[in-house]
């Protein structure tokens, strides 16, 4: 005789997971929070997910940034913060990520 045990699904399965289908971990439709700031950088040379991902991990450990989300295809980096950000530290994280900022805009 052997003992069957049946797993509970997933709640990915059921009733969603905080990442999307599309392996985004945050929603297109989710707002920023009340007061905060998004600003719009171009940053130079990215090319792939990596690169985003090199970017966007750079930029999120600025204080006070709240979501970002570097797009190659674009150039684009929407960045949501509590408070406007200082560009230089913006600048020195898109440099020690080994692309270049090219400018921004709220």
């Amino acid at each position: 005789m052997s003992a069957q045990t049946e797993l509970p699904q997933a709640a990915s399965e059921t009733t969603g997971s905080c990442c999307s289908p599309s392996g985004s971990c945050h929603s297109g439709s989710a707002e920023a929070p009340q007061g905060a700031v998004t600003t719009v950088y171009e940053v130079a040379g990215m090319t792939c997910a990596h690169c985003e991902g090199a970017v966007s991990a750079e930029i999120s450990e600025i204080a006070g940034v709240t979501s970002v989300k570097a797009v190659a295809a674009t150039g684009q980096v929407p960045v949501v913060s509590e408070a406007p950000l200082d560009e230089a530290a913006v600048r020195a994280a898109v440099d020690e990520a080994g692309y270049e900022l090219v400018g921004a805009k709220a």
